[in-house]
């Protein structure tokens, strides 16, 4: 699910497209929900991906059996990579099932050149083949390898990176999101509990109510906020602020002034890992002296 830091990470994208073209502020709610359940559908094609590789690989099998001319590992193939428990639990998992079926474009062809040519790639790389010489069946060991196979053949992946960009342009920026929810997903897998849920984007109505007041109050507030990083600009001129640091600084002023319960260091600490995903590692230092002088001058703890 999106942790808070990835709701202000919304929030700030929605914006930095306000400030880009101007709407209604239902419209721009509606858009940034959007944008946040079509995470979740990244998240479902990743996972979608693990599978197809599963079914690609009894594929190959598949062949190898009808050959003419068989040898012994055609006759008798490894299946260990096709029983991977992790593998079964994904590929078995309900919500996944369910997901997909009502959105077919999110599934795999098995002929596919991506996942082909990664299939090839994995199969011939030495952790493959360490896994397939193991004796017997591990959940751990299984889990672990899976783990790993995805930081390498997909989180990891370029050419996977460039598929998303040109299948969705949002999913670019959302990747490192849905990269987490896989990894937590592999790893919260019980060897004795079926798989029947997966993880959901906004947790609770809590979190809904958070993301749609933060991006009320920053809305609301924009110019005020804005006149309020002028005056702490010493011997610097508002205009020469890029505008994404300054949407970052009016998200995080905005929350310091309207949700009094959070710490203002937490808050702090938030905007200024969000500055190390959309700015430079100059406008994070920036985004601190400013934000920890604004905290000292109200007294806000």
């Amino acid at each position: 699910m999106l942790g808070r830091r990835q709701i202000r990470e919304k929030v700030v994208e929605s914006l930095y497209s306000y400030c880009q073209n101007p709407i209604k502020f239902d419209v721009l709610e509606k858009n940034m929900f959007s944008e946040i359940e079509k995470i979740y559908h990244l998240y479902i094609y990743q996972l979608n991906f693990l599978v197809a590789l599963k079914a690609l690989a009894e594929k190959q099998m598949e062949i190898g059996k009808n050959k003419y001319i068989k040898t012994d590992e055609n006759v008798n193939p490894n299946q260990k990579f096709i029983n991977n428990q992790i593998l079964l639990k994904l590929e078995e998992n309900t919500e996944r099932l369910s997901f997909t079926s009502k959105h077919q474009e999110l599934k795999w062809d098995i002929n596919d050149e991506l996942l082909v040519k990664t299939f090839q790639r994995m199969t011939a790389g030495k952790r493959y083949q360490d896994f397939m010489k193991e004796e017997g069946y591990s959940f751990i060991e299984d889990q672990k390898f899976i783990g790993k196979l995805f930081l390498r053949y997909i989180a990891e992946n370029d050419d996977f990176h460039e598929h998303l960009e040109e299948k969705e342009m949002s999913w670019a920026d959302d990747f490192h999101i849905s990269n987490s929810m896989m990894q937590k997903t592999i790893g919260f897998l019980k060897e004795d509990e079926p798989s029947h849920t997966l993880i959901k984007m906004i947790k609770n109505e809590e979190d809904r109510e958070f993301a749609g007041r933060l991006l009320k109050d920053a809305l609301n507030h924009f110019e005020e906020t804005e006149k309020k990083i002028g005056s702490m600009l010493d011997n610097w001129d508002l205009d020469r602020i890029s505008l994404l640091d300054k949407i970052i600084l009016i998200a995080a002023i905005s929350e310091i002034e309207y949700f009094p319960l959070t710490p203002g260091r937490v808050i702090i600490n938030e905007y200024i890992e969000i500055s190390k995903v959309f700015s430079t590692d100059r406008s994070n230092i920036f985004i601190n002296g400013i934000l920890d002088k604004y905290t000292k001058d109200i007294n806000r703890n």
